[in-house]
């Protein structure tokens, strides 16, 4: 019997141990990590950035901590990030971001992806969460702003609404080719808070940049797909295919997005988001089909 991750999700949301990064037929994994550790370790900082700071961006509330309790992995080897209510520094939350970079490649198809899901709290208790897992331009540790360095959202929810976004950001702000703030981006209704398999693909197998194409996936299913000749700019659009990118994963708390949480919202495990794992994958040949996964 051949069974597919979507057909594994039932029981995988029960116990996930070790789960590694499905395989998948035309592609090499390149880089990835599954959360290997100990229960309440931090996650291997030799591949993230764990921030400890207040970003001071978007009208958010939260101080992103390097602190077990809001960024931890956990007993089933998943990293969880988990908002908290402090009496101190208000609202605390975890938000990593990946040493690693890479650049899509020209002739081949890139892939990035995510196996994620959302705490147990209904949407009545999460007024003002904002989980992420996205992607920045490199070019913005280097002294290039905002949006000029190229953003890719493979998945943003708010609110706990099953609502996921993908969103480009792209070129000036604000307007652009981009419409900044709200940038460019299409929607899909997820089945649960459960287990989701979040994607994007970089297809850069034509001769011609116009007809490149990024597209975003949820088990499978597009849900988006932006192409070269709508951006219709090649700088910008390198901005975003053909730059260096890197991962962030992160639970937002408030902002101009979601609004602010109310005297219903509540903290801890039930508003996280938990991730088991975030991989990126390339084309050896230029002709690669859409992956199909690959399992036992």
């Amino acid at each position: 019997m051949r069974l597919t991750t979507s057909s594994l999700l039932p029981f995988l949301a029960r116990a996930v141990y070790a789960w590694a990064p499905p395989a998948y037929p035309d592609y090499q994994l390149v880089w990835s990590d599954a959360f290997y550790g100990g229960p309440g370790q931090l996650p291997n900082e030799t591949n993230w950035n764990i921030l400890n700071t207040n970003l001071g961006v978007n009208n958010e509330l939260q101080t992103y901590r390097r602190d077990r309790r809001n960024v931890q992995i956990s007993g089933g080897r998943t990293m969880q990030l988990v908002p908290w209510r402090d009496e101190t520094l208000g609202w605390t939350s975890g938000r990593v971001e990946s040493k690693y970079v890479f650049v899509p490649q020209p002739g081949k198809k890139t892939m990035a992806e995510a196996m994620i899901r959302f705490g147990s709290y209904p949407a009545d208790n999460k007024q003002g969460m904002w989980p992420a897992f996205w992607l920045l331009g490199d070019a913005i540790r280097h002294g290039t702003g905002w949006p000029a360095c190229g953003e890719l959202d493979i998945m943003e929810m708010v609110n706990g609404l099953l609502t996921g976004y993908g969103t480009i950001h792209c070129n000036v702000y604000p307007g652009g080719v981009c419409n900044e703030p709200t940038g460019r981006g299409g929607s899909v209704a997820m089945p649960s808070q459960e287990w989701n398999r979040w994607r994007i693909v970089w297809d850069r197998t034509t001769e011609d940049w116009l007809s490149e194409t990024i597209t975003w996936f949820m088990n499978d299913e597009q849900f988006f797909q932006v192409r070269g000749d709508q951006i219709n700019n090649h700088e910008v659009w390198s901005t975003l295919t053909a730059k260096p990118l890197y991962f962030i994963l992160n639970v937002a708390v408030g902002g101009t997005w979601p609004g602010y949480p109310n005297d219903k919202t509540k903290d801890g495990y039930g508003a996280m988001m938990e991730v088991a794992y975030v991989a990126q994958y390339a084309t050896a040949e230029h002709n690669a089909t859409e992956p199909q996964t690959k399992t036992c």
